[in-house]
């Protein structure tokens, strides 16, 4: 794996720039994945509306997911980077044509003592990132916001929403399988909040045809 041998702080949080450069391809990669899913293509009229909402959207919940695992883990005193998984974003991005998205875009690489506790908790904190931004993107639902917001706040809350049930399933390096191992409880509390997340959006009016 290649790490950077150059640190660069924020706060209390280190990074290099060969993680910012996989964070913002990956960022970029998805956004047009998930843009060509809700357009139909990338020729659609509404492609390039559909990237901005995508980029402010699951560019935000993939980005501040990927950063719960790492904030964590370098709270245990572990070396932690994200990485990019090349293929896997190719994958994403030709599966989209075809209305599926395979979000596994990479990962945050973890090196250190860390016992099934620990890993379960840093497992834990993506998911949970992506419920409590979900949560905030469904009040700003309800909040008189200009028309052009609205198209943000809704797909805010049906992506992040979406974000951690996907990655609740229990099994291979998903964090489903590692929270599972750790804390039923918390596992289906997460899985729980998650699915009646999933069942709301039937009740949201989407804001765009």
């Amino acid at each position: 794996m290649n790490y950077s041998p150059k640190q660069i702080k924020f706060a209390n949080i280190s990074t290099s720039e060969t993680e910012i450069k996989d964070l913002l391809k990956a960022w970029i990669a998805i956004s047009i994945a998930f843009a060509i899913a809700l357009s139909g293509s990338v020729f659609s009229s509404g492609f390039y509306t559909k990237f901005i909402i995508a980029s402010l959207t699951v560019g935000i919940g993939f980005l501040f997911h990927e950063m719960g695992h790492k904030i964590v883990a370098q709270r245990y005193g572990c070396f932690a980077e994200f990485r990019s998984f090349n293929n896997m974003l190719l994958l994403a991005i030709a599966m989209s044509f075809f209305g599926f998205i395979l979000a596994a875009p990479g990962a945050v690489m973890i090196t250190g003592r860390i016992n099934k506790t620990k890993n379960g908790k840093i497992s834990a904190a993506g998911p949970a990132v992506n419920l409590a931004l979900a949560l905030l993107f469904l009040l700003l639902i309800f909040v008189q916001l200009p028309d052009s917001f609205k198209p943000i706040a809704y797909y805010g809350f049906l992506i992040n929403s979406w974000l951690a049930l996907f990655n609740m399933i229990p099994f291979w390096l998903f964090d489903g399988y590692k929270i599972l191992k750790w804390n039923k409880l918390v596992y289906a509390s997460i899985v729980a909040l998650a699915f009646v997340f999933m069942l709301l959006q039937n009740f949201i009016h989407s804001p765009l045809k």
